[in-house]
């Protein structure tokens, strides 16, 4: 049993600590236990931390020092993740970090190469590649049935910017510095990376809707790759909830929609010339509903560091997503100017 440290717990770090304490955990344990925590607001964490039987400690500095603890999670403000993750891998503790690592590549990087140095699992929260649905999308790229990627076009949307108060860390430019690619659109940009390789360079113009918002709520980025597909990412967290991601291939289209990613269709392409209106060939579709991504991510970790294997999330890709992060910051800030992406 992997014996874990929550660092954060707000509405995501008590997502996390849920998710290997709930009905997933009941049919198949993670092989992680949550067994202390810390936070910044101690007295709003008492209930919750004595209900789930964590020991709640005052200071990072306790979990650091405790011998019995083998791994932490941070589930803390983006722009602490790097002191955080760097004191941790200092203290020889493995490390699982939501997304997005930090706020830059040279930070990322920095954190990174420590891990890589001391042999420990350095884990990043891009939760969704676990899903079943982005399962099916990959398999049909491996196969060859959806052939070369020609484009991917992505739709990540949330309404959750009219309920994050003005004093809140998420609500400030400087730990949002992409719009809504900290928030949501990290998930997609990180499927392009899966399915389209490096990306060359980019256009992205970032916008606020919100009346009252600190920083901006709603992000556009078109993407040109190495390999030559192009990509088109829309996030925003000022409109209604939605998730959409399509991989345009040579042979055929795969698309993942719907909230929580559990509907996926594959389109095959015609073989034939039309004879009159233009038809498709019948679809394939897969439904996956109720599955427990955080679930599936947490086991991972806690499989990750008793076997000794890759984390699935390869960390070469996400130090490239960082790159295109800093690009798109770049790009947003010089009014939709086309950036190269340089790592």
């Amino acid at each position: 049993m992997i014996r874990a440290a929550i660092v954060g717990l707000g509405r995501w770090g008590r997502a996390l600590v849920n998710a290997v304490t709930g009905p997933a955990e009941a049919a198949r344990p993670s092989g992680l236990h949550f067994a202390l925590a810390v936070t910044r607001t101690r007295a709003s964490a008492e209930a919750f931390c004595r209900e789930k039987n964590i020991a709640l400690v005052d200071s990072y500095d306790d979990i650091l020092r405790d011998p019995d603890i083998d791994a932490v999670v941070l589930a803390t403000p983006h722009s602490q993740h790097q002191a955080q993750a760097l004191a941790a891998i200092a203290a020889r503790k493995h490390v699982f970090v939501e997304k997005p690592l930090t706020l830059d590549l040279v930070s990322a990087r920095a954190v990174a190469d420590a891990a890589h140095r001391t042999g420990l699992i350095l884990a990043v929260g891009f939760t969704r590649r676990f899903h079943p649905s982005v399962g099916e999308l990959r398999a049909r790229l491996a196969n060859g049935r959806l052939g070369d990627v020609v484009s991917l076009v992505a739709q990540h949307t949330t309404s959750t910017a009219q309920f994050i108060a003005p004093d809140n860390w998420r609500a400030t430019a400087d730990e949002a510095p992409g719009g809504a690619l900290t928030a949501v659109g990290v998930h997609a940009l990180d499927h392009m990376i899966e399915f389209a390789g490096r990306v060359r360079d980019l256009r992205a113009i970032t916008t606020r809707y919100y009346p009252g918002g600190a920083s901006d709520d709603t992000t556009t980025v078109m993407l040109r790759f190495a390999g030559g597909a192009t990509g088109l990412l829309f996030c925003s967290v000022a409109t209604a909830t939605n998730f959409s991601f399509a991989a345009y291939g040579t042979k055929g289209l795969a698309e993942i929609t719907r909230a929580d990613l559990s509907h996926f269709r594959f389109a095959p392409a015609s073989t034939a010339a039309p004879t009159g209106l233009v038809t498709a060939p019948p679809e394939e579709v897969v439904e996956n509903s109720g599955f427990d991504m955080l679930h599936e991510q947490m086991t991972a970790f806690a499989r990750t560091i008793r076997d000794g294997n890759s984390y699935p999330v390869p960390i070469g890709d996400v130090l490239h997503g960082m790159a295109v992060f800093d690009a798109i910051v770049e790009s947003a800030k010089r009014g939709g100017e086309a950036i190269e992406v340089k790592e």
